[in-house]
């Protein structure tokens, strides 16, 4: 049964982080702390208790995990959870009136000011025997004899020093009856990312400058011996430019010059040719299997390979003539490249 509007005595709001209202999620990597804080209170003079509880929704984890929050003062309240693995994950916060501390601070007071606490005492062997109904074996009996103490101490002193202790208030806190829970109206998303998403040291070059010798296009296999100076140098991140078939459709020149010589390569962002487009690899680099080889020689030294996500199309891809709806056409039937007027890239997309 959905619980009435007006049970609900706790009030959740300014929770943070949340980016846009909770439309779009928070980040952090595996191991870094994720610090949650609100602002939690209750009507009256009821003692508030409040958590975050959590769980990885991508690993298909759905048993939810609860951190409890601190009280901060100005009704703020705060907690920290750190996330172990990668994934997305769902938070949210709930809040209580912990009737049971309240009984305590309560009792408190009143035998520290010399007041008559019998029937306090008994009001409080109540609460421990609910708690005890909700549960079985050891821990029932356990808060049963709580309870017992409570009704036929003897001792008024004896009596409150063993309800207001330690054990006793840990054992209600972790089994006490929350009724009327409150839950934080927005169900919010954490992505968490592997480390390297929060910082990493990235080196860029282009393969086909690796060679050795003058005038010589390089490889993947050139790029191999350059793998121990820039792990050396601290870097676990190489960043390459496309390594595709490059068009020979109004290919650039030297220095950015818009017609080229005959033998220069032209612009690697110019992706497309006969050779194949954006699952191909321009022949002058090598073959599949020496990029595969040349990412696990990177591996052996610490070092990740990132390629450059270029949607460009050169007018000789593939593409141009298998998925014509993908580009835009201009009245002389020509494909609308990518321009600066008067400047062009004379590359093409939709």
């Amino acid at each position: 049964m959905e619980q009435l509007e007006g049970t609900k005595r706790v009030v959740i709001e300014n929770v943070k982080p949340q980016i846009n209202c909770g439309r779009f999620p928070a980040k952090r990597v595996v191991g870094e702390e994720m610090i949650v804080t609100a602002d939690i209170f209750a009507d009256g003079h009821d003692e508030v208790k409040a958590q975050v509880i959590f769980r990885n929704t991508s690993s298909g984890q759905d048993e939810w995990t609860a951190v409890q929050m601190e009280f901060l003062g100005n009704d703020r309240w705060e907690t920290v959870f750190t996330p172990e693995e990668m994934g997305q994950y769902a938070y949210t916060i709930e809040g209580w009136i912990d009737h049971f501390y309240t009984w305590q601070k309560g009792l408190k007071k009143k035998f520290e000011a010399g007041q008559d606490v019998g029937v306090e005492l008994l009001i409080g062997a109540e609460l421990i025997e609910g708690a005890a109904g909700a549960h079985e074996g050891e821990l029932r009996d356990k808060l049963y004899s709580v309870s017992h103490e409570l009704r036929n101490g003897g001792s008024p002193i004896n009596a409150v020093a063993l309800a207001t202790g330690t054990e006793v208030s840990q054992l209600m806190a972790e089994n006490g009856v929350r009724d009327n829970i409150t839950t934080y109206e927005k169900v919010l998303k954490l992505n968490v990312e592997r480390k390297k998403a929060l910082f990493s040291s990235w080196y860029e070059f282009f393969p086909r400058s690796t060679s050795q010798l003058a005038g010589q296009h390089g490889t993947f296999k050139d790029c191999e011996r350059l793998l121990p100076r820039i792990a050396e140098m601290g870097f676990d991140t190489i960043y390459l430019p496309p390594i595709h078939p490059i068009g020979y459709a109004f290919r650039k020149g030297k220095n950015n010059n818009p017609t080229s010589q005959p033998g220069e390569p032209g612009s690697p962002w110019a992706i497309g040719a006969a050779e194949g487009g954006h699952d191909a690899i321009l022949p002058e680099l090598g073959t599949l299997e020496d990029f595969r080889h040349l990412v696990q020689q990177a591996k052996e030294h610490g070092i990740e390979i990132a390629l450059d996500f270029a949607i460009q199309c050169s007018q000789d891809h593939p593409y141009v003539k298998e998925h014509p709806q993908w580009f835009k056409w201009r009245p002389d039937g020509t494909v609308q490249y990518a321009e600066n007027p008067p400047k062009n890239t004379r590359t093409y997309c939709r």
